[in-house]
């Protein structure tokens, strides 16, 4: 992720894929060491299925990236690091970002369209 200020639908991506505690524990053991789906499940103690759910939305975001890996024994793994980013918020980022905030229903000039 890049240093600039994000735009409004960034940084909402990146705010709401760290409001789950589950996801901020992903993002906290892939820092100390990048991972595969099943020992890093096993580490956190849940499924792999609902670990592949917040690794994805974490990818979604930016926040991490995935590389398949053929291990000694032939197996296919695919390991998880976190991508550097860095995100100041202060209240004249939020409001420049809010500024550039994709609404649904708008038709780019501010109003809503017409039915």
């Amino acid at each position: 992720m890049s240093s600039s200020a994000p735009s409004g639908d960034d940084l909402v991506r990146v705010l709401a894929t760290l409001a789950s505690p589950h996801r901020l524990r992903v993002l906290a053991a892939l820092v100390r060491e990048r991972n595969y789906v099943s020992r890093l499940a096993r580490e956190l103690g849940i499924s792999r299925a609902l670990l592949q759910v917040h690794l994805r939305k974490l990818e979604a975001a930016g926040l991490v990236s995935a590389r398949m890996e053929i291990s000694d024994d032939g197996k296919a793994m695919k390991f998880y690091e976190v991508n550097p980013f860095a995100f100041l918020l202060t209240p004249e980022v939020v409001e420049t970002a809010a500024r550039t905030l994709t609404v649904p229903g708008d038709d780019g000039d501010g109003t809503k369209g017409s039915m």
